[in-house]
């Protein structure tokens, strides 16, 4: 079974930092891309940022120049550093991860959520 935990989401003043993670645990044979989502009340999910296994990142429109991804492979784990926080930030921040599971075939990748954390800004 695989598991997906993030960590990190608190309320922040507008102009805040934070860095969430995520670890992903359990039966994995390998990881592929990692990324954050996020939902607003009200909101359809939107992609925040998006990282490859060789590190080649995205980013939404609303977060790029303050909003950083990163990855450890070693550990398993995706980073996302949110500077220069804003209300309209406000949200409930998903981990997504494309994971291969032992004995799958080597193109065969799941796609696995977290359960989010929440990350608010007031201003």
């Amino acid at each position: 079974q695989v598991q997906l935990v993030e960590s990190g989401g608190d309320l922040v003043q507008a102009g805040g930092s934070l860095r969430l993670s995520c670890a992903a645990s359990g039966r994995i044979a390998s990881i592929g891309a990692m990324g954050w989502y996020c939902q607003a009340p009200g909101k359809e999910r939107e992609l925040v940022a998006f990282i490859t296994r060789r590190s080649n990142t995205s980013y939404g429109d609303s977060v790029k120049g303050r909003f950083a991804i990163s990855r450890d492979n070693a550990k398993r784990t995706v980073y996302l550093q949110m500077n220069d926080l804003k209300p309209e930030d406000t949200a409930i921040y998903y981990c997504y991860a494309e994971i291969r599971e032992p004995g799958m075939p080597w193109e065969q990748y799941g796609n696995y959520w977290g359960q989010g954390t929440q990350v608010t800004v007031s201003s």
